[in-house]
């Protein structure tokens, strides 16, 4: 357990940092604070409540649970991955984003914590956007945070899920959104976008990150790409007929993890997916509808990392 340990800006936080840290690792009753920082019970009673809720008091397990340790040896010896890490499951709430969110965040963390420039890029979606609300805020102005796939939908408005940016302004980084909708109207509107010096250097920069984090899009009429209005009911159920299974930052593969020769592909904007073979790429998913997604994204060497939770893991090895 350990009490965050950036700059306070202001004195409510400072003692919120201090009673967190009584309460929290000195291990005093509230009762016992009240009396050493001569503050009221209630008042003390909030000042815990705010340190928590602020994430300047963070609490680790260190106990291994021998069954996620299990599933994740097993999935990283099938899968051949570079990492793998499983979280326990809420067996009432089995695709609760927090467990995965709270590990891939101490993912950035770790690079994060580099001194030397680091390169990291973001796919979009629940899952990463849950993961950026669980990273402490640091000053990291020697990163660079890029994003892998447009911010915009056809109309100009932000895309709902977009983590680029919000990743940046919790850790004092350079980003690079890309400045593109998610898909364009046809090929040649396609090249022309590509073709602007901005979308190329945030292209290269995606091509040589030193962690790419992204999420598993699921296909049928329950997908993000139709949930979030980048593709019709119609064109999803064609999709699915000719064997589409899943998405990565909208590029649609089958179930060996090829990307589909299809009219929706050809309008992607996003960065070509990196090859998982020369760089770290981390999948963060879990649930149910994920499982035929995910394993495909496994077989077909998309990602050579994944963050899940116990009951996704247990799916994934009974699937084949």
């Amino acid at each position: 357990m350990t009490v965050g340990r950036f700059t306070p800006e202001t004195t409510r936080l400072d003692d919120a940092a201090r009673a967190g840290w009584l309460y929290y690792v000195a291990g005093n009753t509230q009762d016992e604070i009240a009396r050493k920082l001569s503050l009221s019970r209630q008042t003390v009673q909030r000042l815990v409540s705010l340190a928590v809720s602020e994430k300047l008091v963070k609490v680790r397990i260190d106990h291994p649970i021998g069954r996620c340790m299990d599933l994740a040896g097993a999935l990283t010896e099938r899968f051949a991955l570079q990492s793998c890490d499983v979280v326990p499951s809420d067996p009432g709430a089995p695709g609760l984003l927090t467990g995965i969110a709270i590990a891939a965040a101490a993912e950035l963390e770790r690079v994060l914590k580099s001194d030397a420039p680091r390169i990291i890029a973001l796919g979009t979606g629940r899952a990463l956007k849950a993961t950026v609300e669980q990273v402490p805020r640091m000053a990291c102005p020697q990163h660079r945070i890029v994003s892998l796939l447009g911010n915009m939908m056809s109309d100009g408005s932000a895309t709902p899920y977009n983590a680029t940016i919000a990743m940046a302004e919790r850790v004092g980084a350079m980003h690079y959104p890309y400045p593109l909708p998610v898909v364009a109207r046809d090929q040649a509107e396609l090249r022309t976008l590509h073709a602007q010096e901005a979308v190329r250097n945030t292209v290269a920069l995606c091509q040589k990150a030193d962690l790419t984090l992204v999420g598993i899009g699921q296909m049928g009429r329950t997908a993000p790409l139709v949930v979030d209005g980048f593709m019709p009911e119609a064109e999803m159920d064609a999709l699915v007929a000719q064997g589409a299974v899943g998405e990565i930052t909208s590029w649609i593969y089958d179930r060996e993890g090829h990307v589909l020769d299809c009219p929706f592909n050809a309008r992607v904007a996003s960065v070509p997916l990196p090859k998982a073979a020369e760089r770290r790429v981390i999948a963060v998913a879990v649930g149910a509808s994920k499982v035929p997604a995910f394993r495909a994204a496994l077989r077909g060497r998309l990602v050579n990392g994944m963050i899940t939770n116990e009951a996704t893991a247990e799916a994934l090895l009974a699937s084949g």
